[in-house]
């Protein structure tokens, strides 16, 4: 999942020199804090831009800036052209069910992000069963497609709840759920959603 940024920005020097930056998977650029700071600046690598993911703006990529490094937030970045899920806070993966999710898309270039479950406590994932959502931005169209439902396990969910965010300033910050959304109900049929439509 830690990723040094010379795997997706090799030809970018400045981001290949960072000392402390990574990515957490292909969407996060995680900057660690260092040393005693209240900001701390921020190398976002040459691409189509950078959303902070605590406050939603949005930064051009190819550039050093200043953020805020407060205690208890470390400064983390999603890339555009990005889908990010986000769940209900849980201790352990069968304490609530996942039936509601936030579903966060990073507008600036296409993006596809799959939704994998399983039973989360056994191994039948190695005999197939789990399920594969997969999601789909299109950004010349600003249109979001959750494709089909495939696969199965036991007591898989069939009817899920997702609320789509499409991410801007002040909106969908940080670990909380974000205040303008549109809902969807999902029963494993493929929908189009269109972001101009309000």
């Amino acid at each position: 999942m830690m990723r040094p940024l010379v795997m997706d920005f090799s030809n970018d020097t400045k981001a290949v020199s960072q000392e402390y930056e990574y990515m957490f998977g292909k969407a996060m650029l995680v900057a660690p804090v260092t040393a005693p700071a209240t900001t701390w600046a921020v190398y976002l690598p040459k691409s189509a831009g950078w959303y902070d993911f605590w406050t939603g703006k949005k930064y051009k990529g190819g550039q050093t800036i200043t953020t805020d490094a407060p205690q208890d937030k470390i400064p983390v970045f999603v890339k555009s052209g990005s889908i990010i899920p986000i769940g209900k806070l849980m201790q352990y993966t069968s304490e609530k069910t996942n039936d509601s999710l936030e579903i966060r898309i990073y507008k600036g270039a296409d993006a596809t992000f799959t939704l994998y479950e399983d039973e989360g406590d056994n191994y039948n994932y190695e005999k197939g069963k789990y399920t594969l959502i997969p999601f789909v931005w299109d950004e010349k169209t600003q249109k979001l497609t959750i494709g089909k439902l495939q696969g199965s396990y036991p007591n898989y969910l069939g009817k899920r709840i997702f609320n789509i965010v499409f991410v801007n300033d002040g909106n969908a910050g940080g670990i909380e759920g974000a205040a303008i959304r549109k809902q969807v109900i999902y029963h494993g049929n493929r929908i189009i959603i269109n972001e101009r439509k309000k």
